[in-house]
This record gives structure tokens, C-alpha cells and sequence, in this order.
């Protein structure tokens, strides 16, 4: 089930963000999210504008992501590639889960791809479990984007 996130699941949306983090340096990801990314003035930015999610059973939480639809400044200028379409689009970020669960990935794009089927997403070069799970779930490489603290990122869309 996913259903938008509340201040109070805070406690467990930062203890996923830190599992995460861990297993992104255990895995050869080690600069992608700092040890306060995504901080908590941003999760209750993306809660009051209805933006962050998270994927949960009966018992417990166990992902969580941002999904914004509508233009991402941050991809307005893609090097290397192109965008495939310029149709209004839906942007997945700061994907993550605690570990319990597999598919918290394929339960976002199930649920984004419901809300508008052009979805866009990025990750970091060194993500190498984003950029081989990305095109099996039927996303492009389009070429490069840049965040707004200039760090680099691959860009993927899905129509």
C-alpha cells in the first residue's frame, strides 16, 4: 500500500534514508546521499506539499520517495542525449527502502505510473544497482543533468 507520508512518520522515514545510506556506501555508492541527505527540513517540505510517499503493510514501513509531477528545474538542461518526449512528466526522487522488503521500486513506478505514464528519474554514476533495475523497468538513458548543487546525474524517462 502506498499513501502519502505525515510528520509523524518521520522517525521512520529518516531510520530508511540511513539504512539506505549504509547500504550505498556497502555497496560502492559512497558520496550519492551525505550522512544528513535528505534532511529533515526537506522531508517536511515534500510532506506539506504533498509530495512524499512511502510504501507500507499492516505492520510497518518500509520505502518512502518523492514523486512530483509537474517541470524539475533541474532537468531543464540535459547534456549527452535528449529527452524523449517534452509531454508533462512525473519525477521520482529519493527512492529508498529499509531492507525488508523487495520492489519498493517497482510498487513507486506502479503507483507514479498510475497518477501520469511519463515518468523520469535519476541516479548517480556510481549507482550501479539504479542504473541496471532502471532500464529492466523499461526506462532510457537520455544523457546527463545536473542537480542544483551541480553534482552530475544520469538521466532516465519512461514513457
Amino acid at each position: 500500500m502506498i499513501t502519502l507520508a505525515v510528520a509523524a512518520d518521520l522517525p521512520d522515514i529518516l531510520n530508511i534514508y540511513e539504512y539506505a545510506r549504509n547500504f550505498m556506501i556497502k555497496n560502492g555508492n559512497p558520496t550519492q546521499w551525505t550522512k544528513d541527505y535528505p534532511g529533515v527540513e526537506l522531508l517536511l517540505k515534500d510532506i506539506a506539499k504533498k509530495h512524499l510517499y512511502l510504501c507500507r503493510d499492516a505492520l510497518s514501513v518500509y520505502g518512502v520517495f518523492a514523486f512530483i509531477i509537474g517541470e524539475d528545474p533541474t532537468y531543464r538542461l540535459i547534456e549527452n542525449g535528449a529527452w524523449l518526449s517534452d509531454s508533462p512528466y512525473g519525477t521520482i526522487h529519493r527512492i529508498a527502502g529499509n531492507g525488508t522488503r523487495k520492489g519498493v521500486l517497482a510498487e513507486a513506478l506502479a503507483f507514479c505510473g498510475h497518477q501520469i505514464s511519463h515518468l523520469r528519474i535519476d541516479t548517480h554514476r556510481d549507482n550501479l544497482i539504479m542504473q541496471h533495475i532502471l532500464p529492466a523497468a523499461g526506462f532510457q538513458k537520455c544523457g546527463m543533468i545536473y542537480l542544483t548543487d551541480g553534482s552530475l546525474r544520469i538521466a532516465y524517462e519512461r514513457l
